[in-house]
């Protein structure tokens, strides 16, 4: 005979031993979850230590075997020490200090004027068939290309490498955030209608929540287009910075400190994918249910 629920008090109650079936049967598969994010992370970073590894080994055979001089391709001793002597003295803490200014000052910028455009092209078609167009051919200019025109207006200057920033990310901003806009179910709109949203809160309450996955995804491309922006900005313009920092190794002959400049580079850009957007988009995915976890 099947034991069914049992009255207690106001409420139904299920029977003891069928709850502890429950209880062990769900804490046997959060264990086993476990273990399989646990193995997955271990099989990660075992595959990254064994590749980087024999990239190093690799590396420094290369420099052991003289197929090039020293001062074209230094050995991994060489880079470290390159790279410990310019933290030791300032000169790179100050060239990254300075670099990250430059770019958080015109990455803001960005997404100020991004976000927003971005939010009326998706909406309003007129706009996007004009300026949507125009930001879609500037999209494909270089953004090093706007240098001779920001050194015309503003000079030799921190403004100058400021605008640089901007229209490098600005573009992939705003064509990410109409993308997304565009791809809201039109059911959506309609029902927030229904409820009141209109105007200003249809875009505070509706529209801006559920085009974040694609604004997440202009504003890392923004990111990126800004910090590569920045860099060959640096290398035009003398000034502190990581840009001027490969520019001053390449004038003195010092590969060491041009590779241990590049390193770092990567490393911010990796450090602020993964920490940064990585985690933001791990948020926004669950929030929304598209996470594979």
């Amino acid at each position: 005979m099947i034991c069914g629920p049992k009255w207690k008090g106001a409420g139904w109650a299920m029977p003891e031993q069928m709850l502890g079936d429950n209880r062990e049967w769900l804490d046997s598969l959060v264990r086993k979850s476990m273990r399989t994010r646990r193995r997955a992370f271990l099989q990660k970073t075992g595959a990254r230590i064994v590749f980087f590894t024999a990239l190093l080994l690799v590396w420094q055979l290369l420099a052991a075997a003289g197929f090039w001089s020293e001062l074209l391709f230094p050995a991994p001793r060489q880079v470290l020490d390159a790279l410990l002597s310019s933290i030791a003295d300032g000169s790179m803490t100050h060239a990254i200090l300075s670099s990250m200014k430059r770019l958080l000052v015109g990455y803001s910028v960005s997404l100020l004027i991004g976000i927003p455009l971005g939010l009326l092209l998706g909406r309003i078609k007129l706009l996007d068939n004009t300026l949507g167009t125009l930001t879609l051919g500037l999209q494909a200019l270089p953004s090093i290309c706007w240098m001779p025109l920001a050194v015309l207006w503003f000079g030799l200057s921190e403004a100058s490498m400021q605008f640089v920033v901007v229209m490098g990310a600005v573009m992939a901003l705003i064509l990410a955030v109409r993308d997304g806009v565009k791809n809201i179910p039109r059911l959506y709109i309609r029902a927030s209608r229904v409820l009141g949203a209109t105007g200003w809160k249809g875009y505070l309450y509706v529209i801006l929540p559920a085009s974040l996955p694609s604004l997440l995804t202009g504003a890392k491309l923004g990111w990126s287009f800004a910090w590569r922006a920045l860099m060959a900005a640096e290398l035009i313009y003398v000034s502190a910075g990581l840009g001027s920092t490969l520019m001053m190794g390449r004038e003195l002959h010092d590969m060491a400190l041009v590779v241990a400049t590049m390193l770092v580079i990567i490393t911010i850009g990796l450090v602020t994918d993964r920490l940064v957007f990585g985690t933001l988009e791990k948020s926004i995915h669950r929030r929304w249910g598209v996470s594979g976890h």
